[in-house]
């Protein structure tokens, strides 16, 4: 499972040179060997020290991963400072995670109540996951979002809260999570160019003739106006997630 997270780091990182380097200076792995052994002794019984070795880690690395999360092969969490990773968490293999991620929970509930990841996941500098929620393979979180729904595969989320704003990602470069769409903005302009639209169809009826049913016919059939309504709605009831 080592070798396979060390040929992830070169896979993916244009920046690592040489095993040596990648061994002691890259706080994303050397996180990981210390929670393979914490998760090992968690899951035999043997209390404290499973704990003991995760704050050592953290304390070593910027990285907090309780013993009880479970991690698949061939993850990559690059750079790393802040990451937090909660007990029932799970992430699926070949996942990469940036700086500052949270994988946490929403409450005190008991059981499972942190997330679950997919393989091939890339979660984006900053983004919050929360809950005990699914993540399906091959998602992309952009980064600073905040996901509190469930996620389908092969599907790409931003912004708070998270929204789906592409399905079936067909990019094979797993590092182009930075090309999102900016949804906000879309919706903006959509209601702007609404206004607008509404602003002549007003001066058009001071001018002439058109009764306002007639207007509003007109405002209706308007292609435009029918694409807007759909970015709106899928803005505000949460692009299907």
């Amino acid at each position: 499972m080592l070798i396979t997270d060390l040929r992830t780091i070169f896979e993916r990182d244009p920046a690592a040179r040489n095993w040596l380097e990648v061994l002691f200076c890259y706080p994303g792995l050397q996180a990981l060997v210390f929670h393979r052994l914490a998760h090992w002794l968690y899951k035999i019984g043997i209390p404290f020290i499973p704990r003991l070795i995760s704050h050592i880690s953290r304390f070593l690395t910027g990285i907090e991963i309780h013993p009880g999360a479970l991690i698949g092969q061939g993850v990559f969490i690059d750079h790393g400072m802040g990451v937090v990773i909660g007990e029932t968490a799970i992430v699926g293999d070949y996942a990469l995670i940036y700086q500052g991620v949270t994988l946490g929970g929403t409450g005190k509930e008991s059981g499972k109540r942190h997330p679950t990841l997919g393989s091939h996941v890339v979660v984006g500098a900053g983004a919050k996951v929360l809950g005990n929620i699914q993540i399906g393979d091959r998602v992309r979180i952009g980064a600073g979002s905040v996901v509190l729904r469930d996620v389908p595969s092969n599907t790409t989320v931003v912004g708070i809260p998270g929204r789906v704003t592409r399905q079936n990602n067909s990019s094979t470069n797993v590092l182009d999570h930075d090309k999102v769409r900016d949804v906000e903005a879309e919706v903006i302009r959509a209601l702007f160019e609404r206004v607008k639209a509404l602003e002549k169809q007003f001066e058009e009826l001071q001018q002439s003739s058109l009764s306002p049913t007639e207007l509003d016919d007109e405002l209706t059939d308007n292609p435009k106006s029918n694409n807007s309504d759909g970015i709106i709605e899928d803005f505000l009831d949460g692009a299907g997630i």
